[in-house]
């Protein structure tokens, strides 16, 4: 039982540095789908290799198992620890450097402490079996206990790991974890716990039911769904949420925590001795839930918290996790268990890896929401056919009634997801483009949104209020001939700045290319895409920054909407502000989206010592701002978008909207209380005086909700 204990809490710190370590790699790859792929497989590729090795190691006899189990305890502690210092090394060193080769760098690093975590089932596996001499009931509660701590750690990291410790405290807990855990192990070993064969009934032995490269077959074909569809419930919840960064670890602990009790369960169908058929049984329930819960959120977040659907993924994930202690239990045999547990995970990580790497860079760019969990579903039922030929006819009638019933299933399922104030509950998205980095949709407004959170209207118009910012551009700087633009989304900021009368140049970087298929329709903003002064690059913004620190620019503009979204902190932290300061030239500007966060208010004004803020933006600068309204007034005056002036002055309002703006900037509140007020770094520093300045380590905004 103490073992067990033991293996439970170990599962604890391999998820957090999971959690961890990807966020920390974002420096490397960016903040894109293509960065959680790369990291996943890398990390799962590992682990496979860790099973391997650790399942040859359990085939010698006479091998102290517990001892090795210790051992690679204290190693996983002794990597935790310096990880992350290696990483930040590491990502200064590959800055700019091709796909493949970050790739393989990356999967360098994370080689070594995934293959001792992978290593560690097969070895117990061995060990529980020489004691109690069941295949399929070790497997189930070993994994049971193992991932049920991965699932508990995905929740401490959410609700309290992350916002309290940060990213270093939150290592140096699991490292120390991991070394409590290996010592204690050690322990027991030298204590003298039995490590021998016990004398067991051959009708313990497992093993014949199932031909075992039929059971490779059936562990690769399981792990490529449940990837699958644990990608799509991620974009689902993530849609709803608007990018919560709690989103990714409560889904995935929700799906841990399925497969650990549903690995648990497994152990009284595991005394059978066939278990082939509710093998089958279970593939084609857990199909049948998968399918369903997308458009059964659609329809229950309107009136409860998306939490409370989380069991629905739990129980599809079950479902499915039962299949492999039963699947070890079929084709495993006593006598191997160790290695026959290694080639059948080897292969369920390698079917997890490949279902992650082709629904994260292929399906998502080919299909929908819909088509993609049509696809699923066809595959899941037929492979539930294939266990069991008996339950054909049953998965023909589940697939057909998939296909027929998918239309009205998901008939405007980013509607009902949608959560946003600006869109009106009911109306029908004008646009909808899905890609592997996100859904963009726009409403019938004109109101753009990108993964469900509001970014901005695509609009240029003067008379929008949404487009105050761009055009006061030399109201802050005299000249700002080059400018650097991280997000284009909807494209009316870039729109605008490359048509700036004094701009000669514009750099645009979006991460997501979704955005420039939308503004493509959009004739107001249409025009970007071929201007000869903007270019657009679809990259991480602070990726290409590491990778251009080289190029100069007289102002750095962000529309950093909603800071408490996952990973804004990548460009709203102390070190991202630090490599922007850099490429600035001499009174260069970085004017910025705060969204009102004191906490992104301090950091800025902090680190430089010339600051204004704007409403909800600030703008910083290692040289006194040379505000200036008569200049501003001036460039406003030529200001033209396509050859027509922005302010006409046949327009009868262009006067009255003149003063307007220049009203704007003029309310200077020095008491911090007006929330559209202007501001200087003096009061901005006062009124924040409590807030936490931000940091890649402590991501101060992103945990507080």
């Amino acid at each position: 039982m103490f073992l067990y204990l033991l293996f439970f809490l170990s599962g604890v710190p391999a998820l957090i540095y999971q959690i961890v370590w990807q966020r920390s790699l974002f420096t490397i790859f960016g903040v894109n789908v293509e960065s959680v792929t790369v990291v996943v497989s890398a990390f799962m590729l590992g682990l496979g290799v860790g099973s391997l090795l650790g399942g040859r190691i359990s085939r010698r006899p006479g091998v102290p198992l517990l001892a090795l189990f210790g051992c690679t305890e204290l190693g996983i502690a002794a990597f935790g620890l310096i990880s992350l210092p290696l990483f930040r090394w590491v990502a200064g060193f590959l800055a700019g450097a091709p796909a493949g080769q970050t790739f393989f760098v990356t999967f360098l690093l994370v080689l070594f402490p995934t293959i001792l975590m992978g290593a560690t089932l097969p070895m117990l596996v061995t060990q529980l079996v020489r004691v109690n001499g069941q295949v399929g009931r070790s497997v189930g509660i070993l994994y049971f206990v193992n991932t049920l701590g991965s699932a508990v750690a995905c929740f401490v990291a959410a609700l309290w790991a992350m916002r309290e410790l940060g990213m270093t405290g939150s290592v140096w807990l699991a490292a120390g974890m991991n070394a409590a855990i290996g010592l204690s192990v050690l322990a027991l070993h030298f204590r003298g716990m039995r490590e021998t064969d016990a004398v067991v009934s051959e009708e313990e032995t497992g093993g014949g039911e199932l031909a075992f490269p039929v059971a490779v077959a059936i562990a690769f074909a399981t792990g490529f769904i449940s990837l699958g569809y644990e990608i799509v419930w991620y974009r689902l919840y993530a849609f709803v949420t608007g990018g919560s960064p709690r989103t990714f670890s409560f889904v995935l602990g929700a799906f841990l925590g399925g497969i650990a009790f549903g690995s648990l369960g497994s152990r009284r169908l595991a005394g059978r001795a066939r278990v082939a058929g509710p093998m089958a049984v279970l593939v084609l329930s857990a199909n049948v839930v998968g399918f369903l819960i997308v458009p059964v959120v659609g329809s229950a977040v309107a009136r409860v918290s998306y939490e409370w659907t989380l069991p629905l993924v739990a129980l599809a994930a079950g479902l499915l996790g039962a299949t492999f202690p039963l699947l070890c239990q079929a084709a495993v045999r006593r006598s191997d268990a160790g290695a026959g547990l290694s080639y059948l995970y080897l292969s369920n990580i390698a079917g997890s890896a490949l279902g992650s790497y082709l629904m994260g860079f292929v399906l998502m760019d080919m299909w929908s929401l819909q088509t993609v969990s049509v696809f699923l579903l066809v595959l899941g039922v037929a492979g539930a056919a294939a266990i069991s030929f008996r339950l054909k006819w049953v998965a023909v009638a589940v697939c057909g009634l998939g296909v027929w019933g998918s239309g009205p299933l998901f008939h405007m399922i980013y509607e009902r997801l949608m959560y946003q104030e600006e869109f009106e509950a009911g109306a029908p998205f004008t646009d909808i483009v899905e890609t592997h980095s996100g859904v963009v949709t726009v409403d019938a407004d004109r109101h753009i949104f990108g993964g469900g959170a509001h970014d901005g209207i695509l609009t240029t118009s003067i008379y929008s209020d949404s487009c105050i910012r761009p055009f006061s551009l030399s109201y802050i700087h005299p000249a700002p001939k080059e400018v650097l633009l991280v997000g284009v989304a909807g494209g009316a900021w870039s729109q605008i700045v490359g048509n700036h009368p004094q701009v000669e140049r514009a750099v645009a970087v979006e991460i997501n290319p979704g955005y420039l298929t939308v503004i493509g329709r959009y004739p107001e903003v249409a025009p970007v895409l071929r201007n000869p002064k903007v270019q657009i690059v679809v990259d991480d913004g602070r990726r290409w920054m590491a990778a251009h620190r080289d190029q100069k620019f007289d102002a750095i503009l962000m529309d950093t909407v909603q800071h408490w979204r996952a990973s804004a902190t990548n460009l709203l932290s102390v070190e991202m502000l630090a490599m922007a300061r850099s490429m600035l030239k001499p009174g260069g500007v970085i004017y910025y989206n705060t969204t009102y966060s004191d906490d992104v208010q301090k950091t800025g004004s902090s680190l430089f010592p010339y600051a204004w803020r704007f409403g909800p933006f600030l703008a910083v600068s290692d040289s006194p701002l040379q505000l200036d309204e008569a200049r501003w007034r001036e460039v406003l005056g030529r200001y033209r978008l396509e050859g027509k002036l922005v302010l006409d002055p046949s327009d009868a309002r262009a006067a009255g909207r003149l003063e307007a703006l220049a009203g704007y900037f003029r309310a200077v509140d020095e008491t911090g209380n007006e929330h559209l007020a202007v501001e200087s770094a003096a009061s901005v520093r006062r009124r924040t005086a409590g807030a936490r300045v931000i940091t890649d380590d402590n991501m101060a905004t992103e945990w507080e909700r």
